[in-house]
């Protein structure tokens, strides 16, 4: 029988917090952008390294977090993790130069990476013993990063405005000094012994990586230009090379059998979808805001406060409940299917629009799918790995949300361009260009909810023969996952 904590809901708010703030560390600085372009020097093209450098870092090293997580213990590596995001902070928060700022960017995603698995493990150690203390820890975590994505651009409007873009930065530097000294509240998980695959983390890193930059640099250079072509094949390369190196080490960063846990594919598309859909929302949406209908900073976050109300609301109160009674399948393919439904509403948008008859109510339908779905894929993704896999799992499904989210909004930055999004000071260019991206993130998510809800009905009649077994010896089968 597992020890239970009697400070395990005082140790959730420091890893609520945690989630909380590394997903917002992706979204706080859009709105910073414009000053840190003209104080550092960004030219228009390498700006957005400011945004990316962290998600290359933060996406491609989840892995290897996940593993360093299980091998040396998951208290003692989330706090090495906000050790590096604040030393990573303070860097940025002082750069002086465009490269320094990168650098700093960079650095706090390794910090992220080594917070996100080791805090889920930890969760899952201080929760295990009861599935409906699980479902309700998972739906307080889970409300943290969606909530964390939408309030980073809402602060990032108030410091901005009110202080100045490093602010952006130096608030993680007192956070993080606290978050460290509650480090006492978590369990000690015990480290297992075992060797970490070097060669298999830096191909997965670098193919990511790769990947992502090939997509971010393809609108600038074309996307048959020899070298998009190139950079696409060597990361495909990189990509192929780590299943191989997988499959031959004797102790692999990903061991390929943990895809037999059910449901831990369709979870992770999911997830994937999910992010290349919800993300691009919330960024053009600040930039339909801020560049049609003439918000500044501070009234463009506060126009997405309703919807980090309504998904934290909804994550906290109801996703769990539902959950516990539908299962995972039809939340997930259903709140893919709303979240769609909202992005196609917002695709409607004009240039002479307002915000209660043009942006609230869709974002509010979009925020719902988002609550729906979210906890759900991540629990389904989670809730079959053996617990001593409990990291892996974790950096594997957050790997395919920061990635999805990386490759949508690249992907769909080009659409958007294409299609009149680049003419700053033309109002129809503008909105038919996010015009264009609400559209095809409404279809990302579309075909995500059908998808996944055909692979998860699969993978539920291969478990269902151990169904009734698997439910007295694992405790999140029964929230129904």
């Amino acid at each position: 029988m597992p020890t239970v904590s009697p400070r395990r809901w005082w140790a959730l708010a420091v890893l609520a917090t945690a989630q909380f703030m590394v997903i917002m560390d992706t979204s706080i600085i859009g709105v910073a952008l414009p000053e840190m372009q003209k104080d550092l020097g960004f030219s228009q093209g390498e700006l957005q390294w400011v945004f990316n450098a962290y998600v290359i870092a933060f996406g491609g090293l989840l892995l290897l977090g996940g593993r360093l997580s299980d091998l040396l213990g998951a208290r003692r590596v989330f706090t090495a993790g906000w050790t590096v995001l604040i030393g990573g902070s303070i860097i940025a928060a002082a750069a002086q130069t465009a490269w320094v700022e990168v650098v700093g960017r960079a650095v706090q995603g390794v910090g992220g990476a080594l917070i996100a698995p080791a805090a889920m493990t930890l969760l899952m150690t201080l929760f295990a013993h009861d599935p409906r203390e699980l479902g309700k820890a998972m739906a307080l975590y889970g409300a943290a990063a969606p909530a964390g994505g939408t309030a980073g651009v809402f602060l990032g409007g108030v410091f901005t405005e009110w202080l100045s873009w490093p602010w952006v930065f130096v608030i993680y530097v007192p956070i993080g000094v606290a978050t460290l000294a509650a480090t006492g509240l978590l369990p000690a998980v015990a480290p297992r012994r075992g060797a970490i695959d070097v060669l298999g983390a830096a191909a997965v890193t670098a193919g990511l990586a790769l990947a992502v930059f090939a997509v971010v640099r393809a609108p600038e250079i074309g996307w048959g230009s020899t070298q998009t072509v190139l950079e696409l094949l060597g990361a495909a390369t990189l990509l192929a090379l780590f299943f191989v190196i997988q499959r031959t080490v004797r102790q692999p960063l990903m061991p390929l059998g943990i895809w037999r846990v059910p449901r831990l594919g369709s979870a992770n598309l999911a997830m994937a979808l999910l992010g290349a859909a919800w993300i691009p929302m919330w960024y053009f949406l600040n930039l339909y805001l801020q560049q049609v209908l003439g918000y500044g900073a501070f009234a463009s976050g506060a126009a997405l406060l309703p919807m980090t109300v309504l998904l934290m609301v909804f994550m906290t109160a109801i996703t769990a409940r539902l959950l516990a009674r539908f299962g995972a399948k039809p939340l997930i393919g259903g709140g893919l299917l709303v979240l769609a439904l909202g992005l196609v509403w917002l695709s409607a948008v004009e240039p002479s629009g307002s915000f209660v008859v043009d942006v609230l109510p869709a974002s509010l339908v979009a925020a719902l799918g988002m609550s729906l779905a979210y906890i759900p894929a991540m629990m389904a993704a989670m809730s079959g790995a053996p617990q001593e896999q409990a990291g892996l799992a974790s950096g594997i499904v957050n790997t395919t949300y920061q990635i999805g989210s990386a490759l949508g909004l690249a992907a769909l930055t080009a659409l958007a361009t294409s299609q009149g999004a680049g003419r700053l000071g033309d109002l129809p260019a503008l909105t038919e260009g996010f015009s264009a991206a609400f559209t095809a993130a409404a279809v990302i998510a579309a075909v995500g909810g059908l998808i996944t809800l055909l692979m998860m009905r699969t993978e539920k009649s291969a478990a269902t023969a151990h169904q009734e077994q698997s439910e007295r010896t694992e405790p999140s089968e029964q929230v129904g996952v």
